[in-house]
């Protein structure tokens, strides 16, 4: 596994990615708001367990007092991105739109496959084996998203099932700037190193590898999303980047992934989990 290097030029800050689009980073994980004005706003993600405090006073300082979004959407739900779905939920008694595919592991019926701590090389792979792989149950509150890609309450707003992380992963992108919310499709740093994690150190690399399940499907999900040329790219981990070349950086990502995203080695490398 290689990288692909970001020059610091390409770096934006969190709160002010684009236009109403704004990210609050939660110890290793991104989450996202996407809004149509103060109060029609949506959520995306939920980050690590026992975050909602923080998510809850991050989303109060943006968008006032008392502040609920209109929904949650999960761009899948292991435990760094759903941690506190349950409890965001029903604090704002708000729906949470995943992807179908997703919705075993959101309404109790099953777990992840296991991680396959031997990719990656380093410290948070190796840990992967103590991470929660689920479920959590959010009963009637889990809506499918719709057929046709639009984001429900957000016409300007596509999502795009970008599989392979997980089965039934989405991104989202805003076609008029080109802003792209990648989730785990791909990501902005080597999230299985600790140094990586704790430095942020702005490189472009393929989805995490510890909990990537399906190789070929996550190389078709990132030549899926180069294919879109976004301006200004959002990941679950990482820093925020845009500019002139993000596109081209993104298209060698995809271009050369199996290269410098995709282990040598592996349980999930040659056999995806079924």
């Amino acid at each position: 596994m290689d990288k692909i290097s970001i020059p610091e030029q390409d770096v934006v800050r969190l709160e002010s990615i684009a236009p109403e689009v704004a990210g609050l980073r939660v110890l290793i994980v991104n989450v996202y708001a996407i809004a149509r004005s103060s109060t029609e706003w949506m959520l995306i993600d939920c980050g690590l367990p026992y975050s909602q405090g923080r998510i809850q006073r991050w989303c109060e300082d943006h968008f006032g007092k008392g502040a609920r979004p209109q929904a949650i959407l999960l761009t899948h739900g292991h435990f760094d991105h759903a941690g506190s779905v349950e409890e965001l939920a029903a604090e704002w008694n708000v729906p949470v739109y995943v992807h179908p595919l997703e919705v075993p592991y959101v309404t109790g019926k099953s777990e992840y496959p296991p991680p396959d701590p031997s990719v990656g090389g380093g410290l948070m792979s190796l840990l992967s084996r103590l991470y929660p792989r689920g479920p959590v149950d959010l009963g009637s509150r889990i809506q499918v998203l719709p057929d046709g890609g639009v984001v429900p309450g957000f016409p300007e707003w596509h999502w795009i099932h970008t599989p392979g992380h997980t089965i039934g992963h989405v991104s989202l992108f805003r076609e008029h700037d080109r802003v792209l919310i990648a989730g785990d499709a791909f990501v902005t740093t080597k999230q299985e190193s600790f140094l990586a994690v704790a430095t942020q150190r702005p490189e472009l690399h393929g989805p995490p590898a510890y909990y990537t399940t399906d190789w070929d499907a996550a190389r078709n999900s990132v030549e899926q999303l180069a294919a879109l040329r976004p301006a200004a790219v959002a990941t679950g981990h990482g820093q925020p980047l845009a500019g002139a070349d993000v596109a081209d950086r993104l298209n060698a990502l995809a271009r050369d992934f199996d290269r410098v995203a995709r282990p040598e080695q592996g349980r999930y490398v040659d056999n995806p989990a079924a």
